[in-house]
This record gives structure tokens, C-alpha cells and sequence, in this order.
């Protein structure tokens, strides 16, 4: 079993910004396979949305946490012990200030860098070693406004072709880890 986890914050008006790259990645992900995967669906016990279905012969839940960002590590923590996962079989999918635009990571065990729902589920789930699919968000307008403003906001016209295409490369690198290795995926996509 694993669980994919597309970290972001709740509510229609975060739904675009950059922050929300990882939540945007697995809606798509669930849309691009459904069947098996359906809508995504609240669950109060998670706090999350929720949906559960079967690729390559193992069981995948996908979530987006409802807590806000920071607290992304109570959902984590309450599916991981609910399921009795094990690190390695929990993926977080997010954005990542210090990767341009269009630039994805896969990695495992290092530290949060300074995000805030990763730091969160580090310390929730006493670990560091879960999988991480990061999206790259940076642009030149980066250096010129604080961090928690930058990741609050949206795409600009320009950059969502750029996204469309981050989030297809990412949903390809999960597919890819689905079916082999994260190792294997890791020299592939980055």
C-alpha cells in the first residue's frame, strides 16, 4: 500500500497558487486514472480528501490534506498509523521554492528546507525518510518579495504551460515509481 499525499492549503482561493503545486499534482493524478481512482472525497477521521484504488496490483490512497499548510503532518501522521505504513511507503508531493519553475526533484530522507507542511510531517511522524516528489516554483520575482508571499501566489499566465508540464512529468515520475524503483525513478526524472 502506498499513500500519495499532495500537500497544499485548503479553500477555493488557495486552489492556483504555487503553494498548492502539490495538491495540484494529485488531483491530476487521480483524474488522469480514474477509474481506478474516484472523486476525492472528505474524510473527518483524516482530515483530508481521500480516495483509494488499485494500480499494478497495490492498493494507492491519494490525499490532500485539509489542514493548513503547517499542519500538514496531523492528516500524515493519522493515515500513516491508521494504514500502519511504513515511511518508504508514504510519498509527499509539493512545491519547492529553491527549484525554478518547471524543474522536478524525487528524493528521500533529507531535511524540509525550510517548508513548512514538510517540517510538519517530519516531526509528526518522527522521520525524515518518506518519499519526496518536489515541483520546482521559482521565478525571478522570487528575490524581490518574502517567501510566505511568494507561495501564496498564483501562476502567471506565462508560467502555467510551464506548471502543465511539471505536473505531467511529475505524474509520469509516480507512475514510473508505481511500476519499479524509487531509486531507478530517481535517475530518470532528475
Amino acid at each position: 500500500m502506498k499513500l500519495i499525499v499532495g500537500l497544499g492549503n485548503p479553500e477555493k482561493k488557495y486552489e492556483t497558487t504555487r503553494h498548492n503545486a502539490g495538491a495540484i499534482v494529485v488531483s491530476e493524478f487521480m483524474r488522469l486514472n480514474t477509474p481506478p481512482f474516484s472523486k476525492l472525497k472528505m474524510n473527518k477521521k483524516f482530515n483530508a480528501l481521500v480516495t483509494k484504488g488499485e494500480l499494478n496490483e497495490e492498493e494507492i490512497i491519494l490525499a490532500l490534506p485539509q489542514t493548513f499548510m503547517n499542519n500538514s503532518g496531523q492528516a500524515v501522521k493519522t493515515m500513516a498509523s491508521y494504514y500502519k505504513l511504513e515511511p518508504e511507503d508514504i510519498w509527499v508531493v509539493y512545491d519547492d521554492v529553491d527549484l525554478p519553475l518547471g524543474k522536478i526533484r524525487i528524493s528521500r530522507n533529507g531535511s524540509a528546507a525550510g517548508h513548512k507542511g514538510v517540517q510538519s510531517i517530519i516531526d509528526q511522524l518522527k522521520t525524515k525518510d518518506f518519499i519526496r516528489f518536489r515541483l520546482g516554483i521559482s521565478n525571478s520575482l522570487k528575490s524581490k518579495i518574502t517567501t510566505p508571499k511568494f507561495v501564496l501566489q498564483n501562476f502567471s499566465k506565462e508560467e502555467k504551460n510551464t506548471l502543465t508540464a511539471s505536473v505531467k512529468k511529475t505524474n509520469e515520475a509516480i507512475e514510473f515509481a508505481l511500476k519499479s524503483e524509487i531509486e531507478k525513478t530517481m535517475n530518470k526524472f532528475n
